[in-house]
């Protein structure tokens, strides 16, 4: 497992934490909203996120998300070639809603 290389900025609502060949780790925070989907969209393109079959999103520090990135996020695990485990972890009651509207809750577990 390691950090990511590539130094993100803390401040982007999304990041790659941690990314080896076998999973990743994503961090969310603050606002994901249309302003952002650019931002998320383009992470969600990055080669560090082929080849992994675990993902864990870490939406802890999430405080909203909107139902097009909730889109974007269910249509990259649904498109990868390979079948994702997906684990969302710490969604607030609001981010969860938002997350089954978009009906993330059928490809994904959520823990806290």
């Amino acid at each position: 497992m390691t950090v990511d290389p590539h130094g993100s900025s803390q401040d982007a609502p999304v990041r790659i934490a941690e990314a080896d060949g076998q999973h990743v780790v994503l961090v969310f925070s603050g606002t994901l909203d249309a302003p952002a989907l650019r931002v998320l969209e383009e992470l969600l393109l990055d080669r560090r996120l082929r080849q992994p079959k675990t993902w864990i999103l870490e939406m802890g520090e999430l405080e909203h998300i909107d139902l097009a990135c909730a889109y974007a996020l269910l249509r990259t695990v649904t498109r990868t070639p390979a079948p994702v485990a997906l684990t969302v972890r710490g969604a607030r009651p609001a981010v969860h809603r938002t997350l089954r509207q978009a009906g993330l809750n059928t490809v994904a577990a959520f823990t806290q």
